[in-house]
């Protein structure tokens, strides 16, 4: 039980940190909120122009939220590592696509480059999968409808001569006569 506590405390934060990412810095001061999501899958790649917030990269962190929040009720270990795979997926692919667009991607201490929405980002999936490996989710099929063992019946009274047993209120059984 405490695993699956820390589990699902580990993947609110990373959830959270998903959903976050985005209204920070990714590339050059520019938030992940003004990046389309279609840029990621078409042939222009990366533009200028800026994203209404459904249609930017806040999109794919919602639904690995969502997918986290799923996996807390349902316990589930599988969801919660598919959601941590969808925002490493996603932050990843537009690394791929910013550094084709711009040609090479740089880190800077000034607030060019890399930025720290997308250090959100991979530092949100990898807790959603460490979420999913803490968790101990629930227990398998096989051992929840397993018959729990039954005591060994008590051993019959031994009948000692000094104390007979009380006479029975029901009357004897009748005896076959062969």
């Amino acid at each position: 039980m405490i695993r699956n506590v820390l589990g699902s405390i580990l993947g609110l934060i990373g959830a959270t940190a998903a959903v976050w990412s985005p209204f920070r810095a990714w590339y050059d001061g520019r938030h992940g909120r003004d990046y389309r999501i279609q840029e990621l899958f078409t042939g222009a790649g990366i533009t200028d122009t800026k994203a209404a917030l459904l249609g930017s990269l806040l999109l794919p962190f919602l639904f690995a939220a969502l997918l986290a929040l799923v996996a807390i009720v349902l316990r589930s270990r599988l969801l919660m590592a598919l959601s941590g795979v969808v925002v490493l997926g996603f932050a990843v692919l537009w690394m791929v696509r910013q550094g084709q667009a711009a040609g090479s991607l740089s880190v800077g201490g000034d607030g060019t480059g890399l930025g720290d929405g997308l250090a959100n980002a991979f530092g949100a999936g990898a807790l959603l999968i460490l979420a999913a490996a803490v968790m101990s989710g629930r227990p398998r099929r096989r051992d929840r409808l397993a018959p729990e063992p039954q005591p060994d019946p008590a051993p019959a009274p031994v009948e000692d001569p000094a104390h007979p047993p009380a006479p029975s209120p029901w009357p004897p059984p009748p005896q076959d006569h062969m």
